[in-house]
């Protein structure tokens, strides 16, 4: 059998091409885990978007420094964020890095949330940069080993206590 004429011109054959393939549906799935995370996250089913996490997970919030462990990740934020009435992540120019049982991602956060209903409307919002580190769990599916995320810029009334680090910075 002879090489076809894709071979010849652009270097690949089967099996390169299914390790393409390989690739792409791995960042496929990443996306898809950090999309289903974060709706859960503003459903503020803790259940759900803490099981995208691995057991050992690093948060790094700037403020909050770094918090260790899967439950310890699930009790901090939903400690921050109980007090918003609702609440809203987007996670936007998502792009990973696969390599085997390990990846990296990088995105940007635009958080809004609603810190108060009554008697009017409050609203408070921030951005910044996320940066991702993710393995493959034991059943094959990724799993979000730490996170760290940066804020470039915040508005809105002062930042909410929740999210605020020591001395309410």
């Amino acid at each position: 059998m002879t090489a076809g004429k894709y071979e010849y011109e652009y270097g690949c054959g089967h099996e390169d091409l299914l390790n393409r393939l390989r690739v792409l549906e791995d960042k496929e799935a990443l996306r898809r885990l950090m999309i289903r995370g974060w709706r859960a996250l503003d459903r503020k089913d803790w259940g759900a978007w803490i099981d995208c996490w691995a057991e050992d997970a690093v948060l790094e919030f700037g403020p909050w420094g770094e918090v260790h462990g899967r439950e310890a990740v699930r009790a901090k934020v939903a400690e921050a964020e109980a007090h918003f009435p609702s609440m809203q992540h987007h996670i936007l120019n998502m792009d990973f890095q696969v390599d085997e049982d390990r990846a990296t991602g990088i995105g940007y956060m635009w958080f809004v949330a609603v810190t108060r209903s009554e008697p009017s409307t409050s609203t408070y919002s921030m951005g910044g940069p996320y940066d991702w580190e993710f393995r493959r769990g034991p059943e094959g599916g990724w799993l979000l080993v730490r996170q760290r995320l940066g804020v470039w810029w915040t508005d809105g009334e002062e930042t909410p206590q929740g999210l605020a680090g020591p001395g309410g910075r």
